[in-house]
C-alpha cells in the first residue's frame, strides 16, 4: 500500500516541539503532502523541513489530494476544523479536546461513523509504553483489585519559558488546564480501571491575567478566564480515585499517577515515556523500577496517535483513542464544572462509558 498522505493543520509549539521532530517513524506508513499554519512564515518554514507544501487556509489543505487530517490546531478551532475534515471525507486524528463540548464530540463521532471515516482523538496516552505495561499488570491480576488513585497533570504557571505560540486559547473560558491537562489522567484513569460514574470537584482562579515576558508574543497581556486550578474526586469502579489539574503551580516530585491495590501498587508518569514504572508487587518489601522499552527519548510521545490512525485505516480496525473515550471524558469535564458550581457531587451521563477500552489491549495496533 501506498504511505498515507496527510494534512497536518496547526504548526505552532505542539506541532514543532512533540509531533514533527519524530515524524521520520512515519516513513513507509504516511507522508506530510501539506502543512497549514495561520502565519505564512512559519507554515513555509515548517513546509521546507517537513512537507512538499503549504497553505494558511485550512479548507484548502482539507480538499489537498490528502487521505486524512492531523488537527494540531488551538482548542477553540478544534470542533470546526475536525467537522470540515470529516464532510470533506478525510480521516481525523485531534489533538485534544476533539470539540469544546460533549455534545459537539458526539456530532464529531456519529459524523465519522456515518460515513465510514477513522477519527482517533488525542491523547493517545494509553498508546504510550508504559501505559500499556500498566495496563497488562493490571491484566494479570498480580496487584489485586485497584482501591484507589492519585493523579496528576502539571502545566506549570505562565508564561511558560520558550513558549513560541500564542497561549490564549489556553485561558480562554472554553480552555484551562481540566481540557489541556487533565484529559491525560482521566483517559488513563477510565482507560485502566472504567468509567467514572460520580465526581466532585472544586475550583480556583488565581490570577486575572498574566504578561509574556519571551517571545514572539512578548508584552501580551493574556486574560484568564478560566479556573486555573482544579481538584476532582471521581467514583470508578470499586475505586475513589483524585485527579489535579493545574495551571497555577510549580512541578512536584511525584508520578503523575499511582494505583494502589488491597496487596500491592503501581506508579507511573503519563508525560514521559522514558520514566521508569515503579511497582510495589504483593509481599515485597521494597518497590521495583521497571524501565519499559519506548522510541521517543524523553516525554509525551504523540506521534503515536498519529501511527494508529494509519494503521487503523489499513486494518479496518476500531481505535484505542476512541470518540467514545473522548466523549466520556468531555462528559467528566462537564459534570466537574456542574459540581463545582453546584458544591455537590454530579452523576456523570453514563451513554459513552460502555465502549470505554478497559482491558481491550487487543484494540491497540
Amino acid at each position: 500500500m501506498r504511505p498515507l498522505r496527510l494534512a497536518v493543520i496547526g504548526v505552532g509549539d505542539v506541532a514543532q516541539r512533540d509531533y514533527l521532530p519524530e515524524a521520520h517513524r512515519l516513513a513507509g506508513i504516511a507522508e506530510l503532502t501539506v502543512v497549514c499554519g495561520r502565519h505564512p512564515d512559519r507554515a513555509r518554514s515548517v513546509a521546507e523541513r517537513y512537507a512538499s507544501r503549504w497553505s494558511t487556509d485550512y479548507q484548502e489543505a482539507i480538499d489537498s489530494d490528502v487521505d486524512a487530517v492531523v488537527n494540531l490546531t488551538p482548542v477553540d478551532v478544534h470542533y470546526e476544523i475536525n467537522r470540515a475534515a470529516l464532510r470533506g471525507g478525510r480521516h481525523v486524528y485531534t489533538e485534544k479536546p476533539v470539540a469544546a463540548s460533549a455534545a459537539e464530540a458526539r456530532e464529531l463521532r456519529d459524523l465519522a461513523a456515518g460515513l465510514g471515516l477513522v477519527l482517533v482523538c488525542a491523547p493517545s496516552v494509553l498508546l504510550f509504553p508504559q501505559i500499556r505495561y500498566v495496563r497488562e499488570l493490571l491484566a494479570s491480576g498480580r496487584l489485586g483489585i485497584i482501591r484507589s488513585a492519585r493523579a496528576h497533570a502539571n502545566g506549570g504557571v505562565p508564561p511558560w519559558e520558550g513558549y513560541a505560540s500564542d497561549p490564549t486559547p489556553f485561558f480562554s473560558a472554553a480552555g484551562g488546564p481540566l481540557v489541556d491537562m487533565g484529559v491525560y489522567p482521566l483517559h488513563t484513569l477510565t482507560g485502566l480501571l472504567g468509567p467514572v460514574r460520580q465526581v466532585a470537584a472544586l475550583s480556583s482562579r488565581t490570577r486575572d491575567s498574566f504578561v509574556i515576558d519571551d517571545g514572539p508574543f512578548r508584552g501580551k497581556v493574556v486574560p484568564v478566564e478560566c479556573e486555573d486550578h482544579w481538584q476532582l474526586v471521581a467514583a470508578l469502579p470499586g475505586c475513589v480515585a483524585s485527579v489535579e489539574a493545574t495551571f497555577a503551580t510549580a512541578e512536584g516530585m511525584a508520578p503523575e499517577c499511582e494505583l494502589r491495590s488491597d496487596q500491592g501498587a503501581v506508579a507511573f508518569s503519563l508525560l514521559d515515556v522514558a520514566a521508569p514504572v515503579r511497582v510495589l508487587e504483593p509481599g515485597a518489601a521494597a518497590w521495583t523500577d521497571v524501565v519499559v522499552a519506548h522510541e521517543r527519548s524523553a516525554g509525551p510521545d504523540h506521534i503515536l496517535g498519529v501511527l494508529h490512525l494509519a494503521e487503523c485505516i489499513a486494518s479496518s480496525r476500531p481505535p484505542l483513542a476512541s470518540a467514545d473515550h473522548a466523549v466520556h471524558v468531555l462528559d467528566v469535564i462537564e459534570a466537574a464544572r456542574r459540581a463545582a458550581a453546584s458544591g455537590q457531587p454530579v452523576a456523570v451521563d453514563p451513554s459513552a462509558a460502555d465502549a470505554l477500552p478497559v482491558g481491550a489491549t487487543k484494540a491497540v495496533a
